[in-house]
């Protein structure tokens, strides 16, 4: 990477301030990142950017955009430095308090439709619901079915609220509390969940994005499970006969994730890997009575 000092950018024009900056970015995408910061600081699509690529940007926006390099140089997220990510083709506003979506997390979208009917009403909860992603995902493309969507955390309940709100999305609705407590003595015929499932001694904990993200939505326990047994053990009680429990995990933890909904006397157990051919998702269903 150049030793380009992004607080020295002194370029004036969109052009010549992408390629100024782009050097000074850590991402093998430093170009489109540099895309993406300058928009933000401008307020503008990418036609409008080159359409005005030698026009004069103004002060504040200059001196935005310098800031917005120079913290993306330090390494922190692009998504909070934008305050948006997409995923599942949806725009979603983004704060420090939520975890950032990331494409793995798809798959889990994907396993849930597949066991979600398009033409009944059901019942889906989704626990530790952070930005929304997940639930808001389901309550798109299953507009019949109901979402209950749930987090611990005050703050990234109105994060995923006004994701809601802004998308329109309107069969759904957000509880707080911890894990299945939330859920009350309701039952549900799908639960997903992408819990915390970092050991509390992983390194990279201090490397890339998650040295910014909160730990709480990353960290659980020595050995990174606790939350996916604290899940498994008390969503029997709120699923549907033959209803699904589907969890993201750790690329290692398929065995163990596996094992643990065995003890919790779940059925139909399996691991689903993702795009990269890793371990991500487990998921099984609890027996009839």
């Amino acid at each position: 990477m150049s030793e380009v000092v992004p607080a020295a950018l002194s370029a004036t024009t969109p052009r010549a301030l992408l390629a100024e900056a782009a050097p000074a970015l850590p991402s093998e995408e430093a170009r489109r990142e540099a895309e993406l910061l300058l928009m933000h600081a401008l307020g503008v699509d990418r036609a409008w950017l080159y359409a005005h690529g030698d026009d004069e940007v103004d002060t504040a926006a200059l001196a935005t955009f310098r800031s917005l390099v120079t913290r993306r140089a330090a390494g922190e997220p692009l998504a909070y430095l934008t305050g948006r990510r997409e995923f599942w083709s949806l725009d979603l506003a983004l704060t420090p308090d939520v975890l950032i979506p990331r494409a793995e997390t798809e798959l889990l979208v994907e396993l849930a439709l597949q066991r979600i009917p398009q033409s009944e009403k059901v019942d889906i909860a989704d626990l530790g619901t952070g930005s929304g992603a997940l639930a808001l995902a389901l309550a798109r493309e299953r507009p019949l079915a109901h979402v209950v969507a749930t987090d611990a955390s005050a703050a990234a309940l109105a994060v995923a609220r006004g994701n809601a709100q802004r998308l329109g999305i309107r069969n759904i609705e957000f509880v707080q509390g911890d894990w299945c407590a939330a859920l009350g003595e309701r039952k549900f015929d799908v639960i997903v969940s992408n819990p915390p499932y970092i050991a509390a001694s992983d390194r990279h904990l201090q490397q890339g994005d998650l040295r910014f993200e909160p730990t709480v939505a990353l960290v659980s326990g020595p050995d990174g499970l606790d939350a996916i047994r604290i899940i498994a053990r008390d969503a029997r009680a709120h699923l549907q006969p033959q209803g699904w429990l589907l969890l993201e995990h750790g690329y290692a933890q398929g065995a163990a994730v596996r094992e643990i909904l065995g003890k919790s006397r779940f059925v139909e157990i399996f691991t689903a890997r993702d795009l990269e051919g890793r371990d991500r998702v487990s998921g099984a269903r609890a027996a009839s009575p």
